[in-house]
């Protein structure tokens, strides 16, 4: 055989191969996901409420209902043997209180070089709005002492280069806003050492930098007020968690009920709960679990994956160099104008 036919044949196997996979990646992008109707006996009893998820946002909307609709039967399933181990762990984010001090990407630029505010005044009121309802909660007695989830520590915004002109006019458009009048600004190398030593330690004197510092942010930490209220709602006697259980189901039944099917991991038992309403907090799951349900809406969302890193040390040396949050610009700095203007559409 030529070598002329070897390679011949090898593109042949290689094309069918490929062919053979995308077949198959086809097959699995478009493979049915909706849950088949569970014919159950007809006298189950239904619950009022099925809370997918033992994170943040169950733990929320939970206490909510439990407090405006102390009635209601509320079922909690976590997949996990314990609550608040995935998303809400404080070690898998970032423990910030989101206000829109810090975060860049919330301050659009625009492309007459104006600075987009309203997603950072937003986010800002937002969040005033879980403080308060946090607050509530501890004169309720859902949750404990406010330091053991929520802390003061100043949130900044740290740029350098090309970056320094936009954290300016990032500055000048926010202090217009009374929900950030108090940020302060600074290119001095020396003060801003002061804010945050460790991110000018070593630095190049001859390099410009810039920050925005607010002293009204916060720390987090979302695992604790998790398991804060999931404790409280453990108390009332509506309410129930199953740890160890993962859904496998959800579909409508035609008295405009739902059935969710769960697994025990701990024995691989099924059972069925009727319930009038689903939430799914499921966090990367949740996709996937809202196509269970067949709505039109499911078809509509797609997750785009998101890695990062959380790197922990109890160094004291480093720990009392750094009491701050600081945040960068997510994004290259250009090393012209043109090669800016050239990359102005790429996401920050």
């Amino acid at each position: 055989m030529t070598k002329t036919n070897k390679m011949k044949k090898i593109l042949m196997i290689v094309g069918v191969l490929l062919i053979v996979v995308l077949v198959a990646v086809l097959l699995f992008l478009f493979r049915p996901v909706v849950t088949k109707p569970v014919k159950l006996a007809g006298d189950e009893p239904v619950v009022d409420m099925v809370l997918v998820g033992g994170g943040i946002m169950s733990a929320t909307l939970g206490t909510y209902l439990s407090e405006l609709e102390p009635t209601w039967k509320i079922q909690m399933y976590e997949r996990l043997d314990k609550v608040a181990q995935e998303s809400s762990n404080g070690f898998h984010n970032a423990g910030t209180g989101h206000s829109g001090f810090m975060e860049m990407n919330y301050t659009a630029e625009a492309e007459d070089g104006s600075i987009s505010i309203e997603r950072a005044e937003k986010t800002a009121v937002q969040f005033e709005i879980s403080k308060q309802f946090w607050t509530h909660q501890v004169k309720n007695g859902a949750l404990g002492d406010p330091k053991t989830f929520i802390n003061p520590v100043p949130h900044i915004a740290f740029v350098w280069g090309d970056n320094v002109d936009f954290l300016k006019r990032r500055h000048e458009a926010m202090i217009k806003s009374p929900l950030f009048s108090d940020m302060i600004y600074s290119e001095d190398k020396a003060e801003i050492g002061q804010w945050a030593p460790l991110v000018t330690k070593g630095r190049d004197d001859s390099q410009p930098i810039a920050a925005t510092r607010m002293d009204i942010g916060t720390d987090v930490n979302y695992g604790a007020i998790t398991t804060q209220l999931i404790n409280h709602l453990g108390k009332n006697s509506n309410f129930n968690l199953k740890v160890s259980t993962e859904v496998t189901g959800i579909s409508r039944n035609d008295d405009g009920t739902w059935t969710v099917s769960v697994k025990n991991l701990a024995d691989n038992s099924v059972s069925h709960t009727k319930t009038c309403r689903v939430f799914i907090g499921a966090g990367g799951a949740a996709i996937k679990m809202l196509q269970m349900t067949g709505l039109p809406e499911s078809k509509y969302y797609v997750g785009f994956p998101v890695g990062g890193l959380f790197l922990m040390t109890d160094n004291p040396d480093v720990v009392n160099a750094h009491t701050a949050k600081v945040y960068g610009r997510a994004c290259r700095t250009w090393s012209t104008a043109h090669e800016r203007a050239t990359h102005r559409y790429l996401l920050y």
